[in-house]
C-alpha cells in the first residue's frame, strides 16, 4: 500500500517555492534511528504545482542534505524539466550537485551534462554540456548541436552562458566561440544579436545584415541593424514604445552606398493614442532622401509618401475631425510643389431626431491645399473651402412589402483661391437636393433551405447649384459601382456634387444556400437629364446615360470566393472589367485578380490597363511551405514583379529562401533582382516552430 507523509521537507525551491510542507508519496517510508527519514519505491512529491519523482529519497537531518537516487524527473509549473541519475542537494534545491542530469527549457531546449551544480538557488552550472532543441535519436547526431565546456544558466536573468562553445550540424564542428551568451526560451525580451540576414541584390551586391536588439525597460526596445556590403554602409533603426493610451513606433534608415554619391535616408513614423472624451490621436510621418531609395533597398513600394496628423471623436450622435497631410511623391512624372503638398481639412456632423420623425443631421466642415509652386494656374493654384450643410432622411414600410425612403437636404460653400487667374477670389455655392428611392424585397424559400431575395429598386434625384462651380480637385477618380448605384451623388468630395435630374434603377439577386454557399448579383444603370462634364470618358457615368454595371460575388464553405465587377457601355464595349478569385484553408492561401480598364487621359492614363496578379502560399506538409507572388503587364506583355520563396523547417530549425525581380524601370529606379536566406535556431527565445518533430526510426 502507498503511504503519505505530509513532511516540511522544502523539497522543490529550485523554481522559486518558498519554505514549506510538501506531500511525500512513496511505497515505503522509514526511520532510520532518529536522524534519517528514507522513503523508496516510486518515490513522488508535491509542492505547488511542481512535482519530483525518484526511486529513493534519504534525508539527513544531521547534515541537513538531501539524497536522491534515480530516475529522477522534477517537472515545475512553468514546464521546465529537469532529470537526473543522481542528486545530492540541500531540502531547498538550491545547492548541490546533480549527476548525468539533463535540463529541458519550455518543453523544447535540451542540455545534457555530466554534472549540474546548484549554488543561490539561481545559478545551475552544467559541465561537458551538450545542447539542442532538435530531436535526438539514439545515438545519432542531432541536426545541430552545442557543445561547451560549461554552461551557466541563470533563472533570474533567464540567461544561459557558454564556454568554449562548438557548433556542429550533424557531428560535424562548423565554428567555435570563446564566449557565447543566449536567452532561454522562456525570455520574451533580452538584449543581444538576432538571427543575421544574408542579402543580395543586382544594385547593392552581397551583403549582411546584423540586427541588435536593445531593451530600454518593459515599455520600450530599439533595434539597430548595420548593412554591410560591397556597394552600400547602411544602418537601419526600429523603435518602439507603449504607452498607457498608446502607441509608438519609429523606422529609419541611412546610407552611404555607390549608387547615388550624397548620404540616403528614410523614417516612417506611426502612433496611435486615445484620450478623455472619446477622442483618438493618430499620426505618421513618412520621409525619404529620394525617389529611388525605398525601392533600392526594398524597404516600401509606395509612389507617394503621405505624413499626416488626425485627431477624431466619435459619439452616439456625432462625428467630428481634424487631420494636416503632407505630400510627398516618388513619380517621376510628377512635380511635388503643385501636387498639392499640403491638405489641410476639418469637420463636424451631429444627428438629431425630432419628434415629427427621421433622422436631421448638421454638419460643419473645410478644407485647404497649398501648393509650393506660384505659377498662375492649376500648377499653383491654392483654394480654401468653408462649409455647412443640413439633411433630413426618414423610411416606411408601405404595403405590399415596398420600402421607401426620402431625403432632403442643402449645402453652401464659400472657395477663396490664391494664385489662379481663371476664379474670383471668393466664390460661394449653394446645392439644394432632394432624393427618394423605392425598394420591393422579394424572399421565398425552396423546400431544401435554400432562400432567394429579390430586390428591385430605384432611385429619382433632384439638385442644382446656385453659385459658380469650383474646380475639381477631392473627386477625380469617381467609377459607377454597386456601393453608390443609388446614390443621389457620386463624387466622393466635395468639390464636385451631381446636379440636374436623374434617376437609377437596379436589381440585386441573393442567393443563401442550405450548405453555406452563398451569393449575389446585381445589375443596375443611371440615366439623367443633362450630362455631368467632371464623370470620365472610363468612370462609367458619363453622358446622359451610364454604363450597364454588372457585379457579383460567390462565396463556398470550402473557402473559396469569387467577386467580379463589369462597366459595359451599350455603344462602345466594356470600359472596365475587374475580378477576383480566391481560395483558403488551414494549409493553403490562393488569390488570383485581373483587371482591364480603358484609356482615359483625364484620369492620366495614357493606355489601356491590362494586369494579372497571382499570390499563393501553401504549406505543402509539416516541413515545407512555399508562397509565390507576380504581377504581369498584359498590356504591355511584360512582367512587373516576381517573387518566390521556399521554407523548410522541423522542431529545431526554420530555413527561409527568397528570390524577387521587379522588372520595371525609370529615369530613377532600375530593374533589380534580391536574394534573401535567412535561418534560426528554435529554441533560444526564437519562437516555435510550426513543425512536429520526426519520430526516431530502427
Amino acid at each position: 500500500m502507498r503511504l503519505i507523509w505530509l513532511c516540511v521537507l522544502m523539497l522543490l525551491p529550485t523554481f522559486g517555492f518558498a519554505q514549506g510542507a510538501a506531500t511525500l508519496v512513496a511505497d515505503r517510508v522509514e526511520l532510520d534511528g532518529n536522524d534519517r527519514l528514507i522513503a523508496s519505491g516510486n518515490v513522488e512529491a508535491y509542492y505547488q504545482g511542481a512535482r519530483l519523482s525518484a526511486s529513493q529519497i534519504i534525508y539527513n537531518q544531521t547534515t541537513d542534505r538531501l539524497t536522491i537516487s534515480g530516475p529522477i524527473i522534477i517537472k515545475s509549473p512553468d514546464g521546465t524539466i529537469l532529470t537526473a541519475e543522481r542528486a545530492d542537494l540541500d531540502p531547498q534545491l538550491e545547492n548541490g550537485i546533480l549527476q548525468s542530469a539533463r535540463l529541458v527549457l519550455d518543453e523544447q531546449l535540451q542540455l545534457v551534462a555530466n554534472q549540474i551544480d546548484r549554488s543561490e538557488g539561481r545559478y545551475s552550472q552544467l559541465y561537458k554540456t551538450a545542447v539542442t532543441s532538435c530531436q535526438v535519436c539514439g545515438n545519432k547526431a542531432p541536426l545541430w548541436d552545442i557543445r561547451a565546456e560549461r554552461v551557466v544558466h541563470d533563472t533570474e536573468e533567464q540567461q544561459l552562458y557558454f564556454q568554449n562553445a562548438l557548433f556542429r550540424i550533424r557531428g560535424v564542428p562548423i565554428f567555435w566561440l570563446p564566449r557565447m551568451r543566449v536567452p532561454d526560451p522562456e525570455l520574451e525580451r533580452s538584449n543581444g544579436i538576432l538571427v543575421p540576414d544574408p542579402v543580395s541584390t543586382d544594385q547593392l551586391g552581397i551583403g549582411l545584415k546584423l540586427p541588435y536588439f536593445i531593451t530600454l525597460g518593459d515599455s520600450r526596445d530599439i533595434t539597430l541593424t548595420p548593412y554591410v556590403s560591397s556597394d552600400t554602409r547602411t544602418l537601419e533603426v526600429i523603435y518602439r514604445q507603449a504607452f498607457l493610451r498608446g502607441d509608438l513606433t519609429i523606422e529609419g534608415a541611412i546610407s552611404d552606398d555607390t549608387l547615388i554619391k550624397e548620404n540616403r535616408s528614410y523614417i516612417f513614423v506611426d502612433g496611435e493614442f486615445t484620450f478623455g472624451a472619446d477622442y483618438q490621436l493618430t499620426f505618421d510621418v513618412e520621409a525619404a532622401s529620394d525617389k529611388a531609395y525605398l525601392l533600392d533597398y526594398g524597404y516600401s513600394d509606395k509612389d507617394r509618401l503621405d505624413s499626416a496628423v488626425e485627431v477624431i471623436r466619435v459619439t452616439d450622435n456625432s462625428l467630428a475631425q481634424t487631420g494636416l497631410t503632407y505630400y510627398q511623391t516618388l513619380r517621376d512624372e510628377e512635380d511635388n510643389n503643385s501636387l498639392p503638398p499640403v491638405v489641410a481639412d476639418t469637420s463636424y456632423e451631429t444627428r438629431l431626431q425630432p419628434a415629427a420623425g427621421g433622422v436631421l443631421t448638421f454638419g460643419a466642415s473645410a478644407d485647404s491645399i497649398y501648393r509650393t509652386d506660384k505659377t498662375a494656374g492649376a500648377e499653383g493654384r491654392d483654394m480654401t473651402r468653408v462649409g455647412v450643410s443640413a439633411d433630413w432622411q426618414n423610411s416606411w414600410v408601405l404595403p405590399y412589402g415596398f420600402v421607401a425612403n426620402v431625403s432632403g437636404g442643402v449645402q453652401s460653400d464659400v472657395y477663396t483661391f490664391n494664385d489662379d487667374d481663371d476664379f474670383e477670389e471668393d466664390e460661394q455655392r449653394t446645392v439644394p437636393s432632394v432624393n427618394a428611392t423605392l425598394r420591393w424585397p422579394l424572399a421565398r424559400q425552396a423546400d431544401n433551405g435554400t432562400a432567394h431575395v429579390i430586390e428591385p429598386a430605384v432611385a429619382v434625384a433632384l439638385s442644382k447649384a446656385y453659385g459658380e462651380l469650383p474646380p475639381n480637385e477631392d473627386s477625380t477618380r469617381t467609377e459607377l459601382d454597386q456601393a453608390n448605384l443609388l446614390d443621389a451623388s457620386r463624387f466622393g468630395g466635395d468639390d464636385v456634387v451631381e446636379t440636374g435630374s436623374r434617376a437609377a434603377f437596379g436589381v440585386t439577386w441573393t442567393r443563401l444556400g442550405p450548405k453555406g454557399v452563398s451569393s449575389n448579383l446585381t445589375f443596375g444603370r443611371v440615366v439623367r437629364e443633362e450630362a455631368e462634364d467632371e464623370f470620365t470618358s472610363s468612370s462609367g457615368l458619363d453622358g446622359l446615360t451610364s454604363d450597364w454595371l454588372l457585379s457579383g460575388q460567390l462565396a463556398m464553405p470550402s473557402g473559396l470566393v469569387f467577386d467580379a465587377r463589369s462597366l459595359i457601355d451599350s455603344d462602345n464595349g466594356v470600359d472596365l472589367g475587374a475580378g477576383r478569385i480566391s481560395w483558403q484553408n488551414a494549409t493553403t492561401s490562393l488569390a488570383a485578380a485581373y483587371i482591364w480598364q480603358n484609356a482615359d487621359p483625364d484620369q492620366d492614363r495614357d493606355g489601356t490597363v491590362s494586369e494579372w496578379t497571382i499570390d499563393a502560399d501553401l504549406d505543402l506538409n509539416e516541413t515545407w511551405a512555399i508562397n509565390f507572388e507576380g504581377r504581369y503587364d498584359v498590356a504591355k506583355d511584360e512582367p512587373v514583379n516576381a517573387g518566390v520563396g521556399v521554407q523548410w523547417r522541423n522542431e529545431c530549425v526554420t530555413i527561409d529562401l527568397s528570390v524577387s525581380r521587379r522588372y520595371t524601370s525609370s529615369s530613377t529606379v532600375d530593374a533589380s533582382t534580391s536574394y534573401g536566406l535567412s535561418g534560426s535556431l528554435n529554441g533560444f527565445s526564437a519562437g516555435r516552430s510550426g513543425a512536429t518533430a520526426a519520430s526516431c526510426k530502427n
